[in-house]
């Protein structure tokens, strides 16, 4: 397969993904602001991996009681069955694959977009779910969320009060109104994850171009980044519990959304992919090589 052919499936999948986002938010949904605390964190029923960047909000915005999900096989596997009229859904990921240079002979390896089909516990019988051990998450919201402030790897400076909260990259530090300045609690950390993403961008830190070039507000740069940062803030949201937020899903802000997506179908694939790495960074996840290189080489798409 010629390499323009290659780039056109990986543009397909890109165009689907967007698609299913774009879905949700016509009918008044927000994805990435869904939270999966009583669901628990999307993963697999066997493996008990969770699914990482794009994958997390396709199958969180869902809306199943338990977020296990599996494949045709898995299911078959473990003796189940899939209910009649239901629909898999769809998880992403990246393959490498070897292309000859016909000019030098060398073999690259290019990364393209993939996806494979899976199904929610809900919508399978006969699992013997009684003898797998459902975790449910049950956290102290407050106290998670210090924990992940106090516990990040080179945390900027942070300083409380001044007029409004944002991120200074020349001299990398956040500020933010004091917690008794915001209507609760959730809202204070919500804004603080969103400012804190904001400053993995940085130079010392993963040098994120859209916070490197310092691009001025109202930029497609900044608007990208922008939605870099509110995908790592309700991904800290969710992995620390919260299932408050402060942002409403108002026409105004799901319509700005839209209007983003229709124009560019790769904005919200690099978001997540961004979003994650910031995440990862945060809590301290060392990267796998290999998923790293290849989500650092997806960026060119």
């Amino acid at each position: 397969m010629s390499q323009s052919n290659q780039t056109e499936k990986v543009r397909d999948v890109y165009q689907l993904v967007t698609n299913r986002i774009i879905a949700h938010l016509e009918n008044g949904v927000v994805p990435w602001k869904k939270t999966w605390t009583e669901s628990g964190l999307p993963q697999n029923l066997i493996t008990r991996k969770a699914y990482r960047g794009i994958n997390l909000w396709l199958l969180s915005s869902l809306g199943y009681p338990m977020n296990f999900f599996l494949s045709l096989k898995q299911v078959k596997e473990l003796g189940g069955d899939i209910k009649s009229g239901e629909n898999p859904h769809m998880v992403v990921f990246w393959k490498r694959v070897a292309m000859a240079n016909t000019n030098t002979e060398d073999v690259l390896y290019m990364p393209l977009l993939r996806y494979y089909k899976v199904f929610n516990v809900a919508q399978c019988t006969n699992l013997p779910l009684d003898k797998i051990q459902i975790v449910q998450m049950k956290n102290d919201p407050i106290v998670e969320c210090e924990m992940i402030v106090q516990n990040m790897p080179k945390r900027p400076t942070i300083c409380f009060g001044g007029d409004g909260p944002y991120y200074n990259p020349v001299k990398d530090y956040v500020n933010i109104p004091r917690i008794n300045d915001f209507k609760n609690s959730p809202s204070y950390y919500e804004t603080l994850f969103h400012e804190l993403i904001h400053s993995t961008g940085s130079f010392d830190r993963l040098q994120r171009k859209e916070v490197m070039d310092g691009d001025r507000f109202g930029s497609e740069p900044y608007s990208q980044e922008e939605l870099t940062a509110e995908l790592g803030s309700c991904y800290l949201k969710s992995h620390a519990g919260l299932n408050e937020f402060s942002q409403e899903n108002s026409a105004s802000y799901i319509q700005s959304w839209l209007k983003k997506l229709k124009d560019d179908k790769r904005c919200i694939m690099y978001a997540s992919v961004q979003a994650q790495r910031a995440v990862d960074f945060i809590l301290n996840i060392k990267y796998d090589p290999i998923v790293l290189m290849t989500e650092r080489q997806s960026e060119v798409f």
